[in-house]
């Protein structure tokens, strides 16, 4: 693998940091902005409405430009918006601040996993991609308990300098490893790549994104009073626990990018069925403290083994606009954080048990699935006509093509 994947990885280690954080800060930037904790939690929402927003809009306005170019540039409003973030006055700039921080973020794991893919073999594609995540899952475990640490001992603001630190650390990365001869423009341009993401394929690819990474969140939203209230753990235990499912999101990520290189649709269903398998199975294994442990892990591993075939599945789907396509589909995946949390919120408001959200998870999974197998079908149909000639040339099944 190219070392110019570390780039992209040092890159989405420093997102993901900033990303999750902020959960773990709420309390310290709602005392000191002298504001309460929900409208401190609104904060999370800007971030997440920069993503939906910015994914689509700036791989769009890109089009023609270098990639490499692009991501530098993401970078830099990363740096930016991060900054502007620890100097922030008052909440209404903060919100400001952290509405921008999130606006690269889509597009440039977009972006990157398009560069990425082009620097390996086709039958590495899905590896490339799951390594770039790699600095994603890590930050899980490493960047976001290390940067809360630094929130609660030296203050907020000096938690988003240190991601600022990070950006500027990716920046030099991605300008000294990134070859200039894999960072072409898009040959298609704006009007093009819009035009990539019309057929129902490609809704179908980003369909099975929200429902599957939906299932997700719906459980890992309140994955904290499930282990408290549920299965005994002290709330001092929590962070401990959150970075075992940032192991298991880390070992899910390089396993589905090793799998689906040689099968990317049986990928694909294989996660989504064990994600509605540990979610169907989280009422009874929060009955005991290692039992639950175990299902905070087998939750990230079963839900990141998927990450690496979403994202190919959409790039694959949209050919023409793979920066584009790629981009939605991290909207997809806020789309499915904010849609996840809002259907476990109304299992565990219904009144149905602390560990209700994972079941409303597991029905979001066989959703996803029932979505992945209807785009299967849209692609047989498309494949093979009703008189059984196939028009479509054959593609070996580890190359990461996504006919059957």
């Amino acid at each position: 693998m190219p070392l110019a994947l570390l780039a992209l990885a040092v890159g989405a280690f420093g997102i993901g940091t900033t990303e999750f954080v902020m959960m773990g800060l709420l309390p310290d930037v709602a005392s000191d902005l002298h504001i309460s904790i929900p409208s401190a939690g609104h904060l999370v929402s800007a971030y997440a409405l920069g993503v939906v927003i910015g994914a689509p809009l700036l791989a769009a306005v890109t089009a023609r430009m270098s990639r490499r170019t692009v991501l530098i540039a993401l970078m830099a409003l990363f740096v930016v918006g991060n900054a502007l973030s620890a100097f922030a006055p008052g909440n209404g700039s903060l919100l400001a601040a952290r509405f921008l921080s999130g606006l690269p973020h889509g597009a440039f794991f977009g972006v990157g996993a398009v560069v990425a893919t082009t620097m390996v073999p086709p039958e590495r594609k899905a590896r490339s991609v799951s390594l770039m995540f790699l600095g994603l899952t890590v930050a899980n475990i490493a960047g976001v308990p290390a940067a809360t640490l630094m929130g609660q001992h030296l203050g907020w603001r000096a938690t988003f300098l240190g991601v600022s630190a990070i950006g500027l650390a990716a920046i030099a990365s991605l300008a000294l490893l990134i070859p200039h001869d894999h960072s072409h423009a898009s040959a298609t341009g704006l009007r093009g790549e819009l035009a990539a993401l019309r057929p129902l394929p490609v809704w179908l690819a980003l369909g099975t994104t929200v429902a599957g990474f939906g299932a997700l969140f719906a459980a890992y939203s309140y994955v904290t009073p499930m282990l408290t209230d549920a299965a005994g753990y002290a709330e001092t235990s929590v962070t401990l626990l959150l970075a075992l499912f940032g192991v298991g999101a880390t070992a899910g990520n390089l396993l589905g990018g090793r799998l689906a290189d040689h099968s990317l649709r049986g990928t694909l269903f294989g996660g989504l069925i064990s994600l509605a398998v540990v979610l169907a199975l989280f009422p009874l294994l929060m009955r005991a403290e290692w039992s639950a442990a175990l299902a905070v892990t087998l939750l990230g591993t079963a839900a990141f083994i998927t990450g690496s075939p979403l994202q190919l599945m959409v790039m694959e789907k949209a050919s023409a606009a793979p920066s584009l396509a790629s981009s939605a589909n991290q909207a997809a995946f806020n789309l499915a954080n904010a849609g996840g949390a809002w259907v476990g919120g109304i299992a565990l408001a219904a009144g149905y048990g602390t560990t209700s959200p994972a079941l409303a998870g597991a029905a979001l999974a066989v959703l996803g699935l029932g979505v992945a197998g209807a785009a299967y079908l849209v692609d047989r149909r498309r494949t093979v006509p009703s008189a059984g000639r196939v028009v479509t040339s054959h593609v070996p099944e580890g190359s990461g093509a996504l006919h059957s």
